[in-house]
């Protein structure tokens, strides 16, 4: 028999996985976790950039042009990283949501 912890998940996911499916809404819902993700980067070359100016000249030669590459490449581990944590939990919630489907039709079926 499932519990009612189970049959609520059952209730719930079968509200919203179709909205939670969608491509934006899984970045959207991810955005705020990546952005946590990449900060401690931004925060470290900003540090670096501002309170030692000197040694960040001294060792990085092209610093305008690698600034935007950084950026770019920031942006791109933000949106990769928003897109695919979401998917994982889409994923592990279906997966949930189908074992308890079944689980709920074996259970159903019996004499």
């Amino acid at each position: 028999m499932l519990s009612q912890k189970e049959l609520d998940f059952i209730e719930y996911w079968k509200k919203v996985r179709l909205e939670y499916s969608t491509i934006s809404s899984k970045m959207l819902r991810g955005l705020p976790m990546a952005l946590l993700f990449t900060c401690p980067i931004l925060v470290s070359m900003a540090l670096v950039y501002f309170l030692s100016p000197e040694w960040y000249t001294k060792i990085s030669q092209t610093a305008g042009s690698s600034f935007s590459a950084i950026l770019f490449a920031l942006l791109g581990i933000v949106l990769f990283f928003s897109f695919m944590r979401m998917h994982f939990k889409w994923e592990m919630n279906e997966q949930a949501y189908q074992e308890l489907l079944q689980k709920q039709h074996n259970q159903n079926s019996k004499p």
